[in-house]
C-alpha cells in the first residue's frame, strides 16, 4: 500500500498537459465489443480504471496491446458472454459492457458492479431501456444478465439524463433493427465522443450532443481509429490545485466548452482566466474569494465530479460559500477529511457551507472516493507542514500519476510505501 506526501506552502506556476477523460475513454472500451474487427485508441490515460477495463476486455476475448498513450483492440475473436465479480467490484461502470455484450453476443451476465461509495447509481434506467429494445433482463443470485430476444428499434424516455443508462441504450441498440430514440438522454461530451466514435465505425446515429438521439441501426461495425477527449474532470481540479495555492499555470490540450460550466467559479473567486484555442491560463489571487453558490447539475450544469476539488479551494476563501450537491446523496465523505487540516465545513442534508479560513495546517488523512482523494490532495498543497494522504488506489482510478503532474508545477509531492498502514495489518495478523 502506498500513500502520499505532500509538503505544502509551495505556488503552483507552469505549463501542463491534460491527459485523456477518464469518462470518456471507459465507454470507448466497452464499445470495442461491437466492433468486429480493430480499434486503435489514442490519448488513453494509463488509469487503474482503464487497467480493469482492459482486463475484462482481454477476458472477453479481445487481444488489447498498448503503446504509449496508444491502446490496440482486436475484438475479432469475442468468445465470452459474462464478466466476473473480481473485474466488476472494481469498477461501476462496467455495467455499460451489459448492452454491449448482450448485443455482440446474444447474451450477456455480468457481476453487479462497484467503485466509490459515493451514494445510489441505480442501474434500472438501463435494465428499463434494454428491455424496451426487446431484451430478456433477468437476476441471476449477484449477476444482472440480458439476453437478446427480437431486439428492434424503440422509443425510450429518460426520466433523468443518465450518462450511464444513456450510453447502454446506445450500445444495445446501435446493432438493432429499426430506429432506436432516446429522449432526455445525458449531453455530457464523452457521450458525444461515444457517438462520433461509433459513426467512424459505421453507426449511423445522429442528435449529437442533443436531449434527443436518434439511433439507425446497422448490421455491423467496422475497424476504426479515434482520439479520446481531454479529461475535463482534470482540468478543473489542476485549476482549483494553482487556485489555492495562488499560482499561475496554464492547461494545454483543454477543450474549453466542456470546461466553460466551471469557469464561472473560478472567476467569482478572483482567478484571471484566459482561454483561447486549446489553452486555458489560470492566474489566481493572492487569496480566493468566496463564491455564492455552486450547485451541481447534470451537463452543461456545473459537474458533480468537480464539487470535491472546488470545495476544497473554497475553504480558503475569503468569505462563506455555499456548495449545493444535486446528483448523488452521499458525496460529502471528503468533508471530514478537510476538516483535518483546520477548515471550516458543515453539511446540512444536500447543502454544504464552507466558511472559508485564512491559513490550514497539514494533516494524515485518506482519500474517501476517486474525487474526494483530489480534494484533500489540494488541501494538501497549500498546508503549512507535512500532510500524508492515504488510500490513494482511489485517486489512481482517475488521475495519472498525480505526484508527477503536480511535481511538473512545482509541488513537492512524493508516493511513498505508507509504513503506517503496514504496521497497522502485522498488529492484526
Amino acid at each position: 500500500m502506498k500513500c502520499l506526501q505532500i509538503n505544502g506552502g509551495k505556488k503552483l506556476e507552469g505549463s501542463i498537459r491534460v491527459h485523456g477523460a477518464k469518462n470518456g475513454v471507459l465507454p470507448l472500451l466497452s464499445a470495442c465489443v461491437l466492433v468486429d474487427g480493430i480499434t486503435v485508441l489514442h490519448n488513453c490515460p494509463r488509469l487503474s480504471d482503464v487497467e480493469v477495463t482492459v482486463d475484462i476486455l482481454r477476458y472477453l476475448g479481445a487481444k488489447v496491446t498498448r503503446n504509449d498513450d496508444t491502446l490496440i483492440v482486436d475484438a475479432s475473436n469475442i468468445h465470452r458472454n459474462n464478466i466476473l465479480e473480481e473485474y466488476m467490484k472494481e469498477l461501476r461502470s462496467s455495467i455499460i459492457f451489459l448492452g454491449a455484450l448482450a448485443s455482440r453476443t446474444g447474451e450477456a451476465c455480468l457481476y453487479l458492479p462497484g467503485g466509490c461509495e459515493i451514494g445510489l447509481r441505480p442501474i434500472d434506467l438501463h435494465l428499463k431501456g434494454l428491455k424496451i429494445l426487446g431484451y430478456r433482463v433477468y437476476a441471476d443470485g449477484h449477476n444482472v444478465c440480458a439476453v437478446k430476444n427480437n431486439v428492434k428499434g424503440a422509443e425510450i424516455v429518460l426520466p433523468f439524463p443518465s450518462v450511464g443508462a444513456t450510453e447502454n441504450i446506445i450500445l444495445a441498440s446501435v446493432l438493432a433493427s429499426g430506429v432506436t430514440t432516446i429522449v432526455n438522454a445525458a449531453r455530457e461530451p464523452e457521450i458525444a465522443d461515444l457517438v462520433l466514435f461509433l459513426n467512424k465505425a459505421g453507426a449511423k446515429i445522429s442528435g449529437i450532443s442533443t436531449p434527443t438521439i436518434i439511433i439507425e441501426g446497422v448490421k455491423s461495425l467496422h475497424s476504426t481509429e479515434h482520439t479520446v477527449i481531454p479529461d475535463r474532470i482534470l482540468a478543473t481540479t489542476l485549476m482549483s490545485a494553482c487556485a489555492i495555492t495562488g499560482g499561475n499555470v496554464e492547461l494545454t490540450d483543454v477543450c474549453i466548452s466542456h470546461v466553460m460550466p466551471t469557469l464561472p467559479a473560478f472567476e467569482e473567486m478572483g482567478c484571471r482566466i484566459k482561454a483561447e484555442e486549446n489553452t486555458i491560463s489560470i492566474k489566481a489571487p493572492p487569496r480566493l474569494k468566496r463564491v455564492k453558490k455552486i450547485e451541481t447539475m447534470a451537463y452543461p450544469g456545473f459537474p458533480t465530479d468537480c464539487q470535491a476539488p472546488v470545495m476544497s479551494a473554497l475553504s480558503v476563501a475569503k468569505g462563506t460559500s455555499i456548495v449545493k450537491e444535486t446528483i448523488f446523496e452521499n458525496r460529502y465523505k471528503h468533508i471530514e477529511q478537510l476538516n483535518l487540516f483546520g477548515t471550516d465545513i458543515c453539511v446540512n442534508d444536500r447543502i454544504a457551507v464552507v466558511n472559508g479560513v485564512k491559513n490550514i495546517h497539514s494533516a494524515d488523512v485518506r482519500c474517501t472516493d476517486l474525487r474526494g482523494g483530489a480534494a484533500v490532495v489540494i488541501a494538501g498543497l497549500k498546508a503549512e507542514g507535512t500532510s500524508t494522504v492515504r488510500d490513494i488506489y482511489h485517486i489512481d482510478r482517475g488521475y495519472e500519476s498525480i505526484e508527477n503532474q503536480l511535481s511538473m508545477l512545482g509541488a513537492d509531492v512524493k508516493r511513498m510505501y505508507d509504513e503506517k498502514e503496514q504496521q497497522t495489518k502485522k498488529s492484526k495478523q
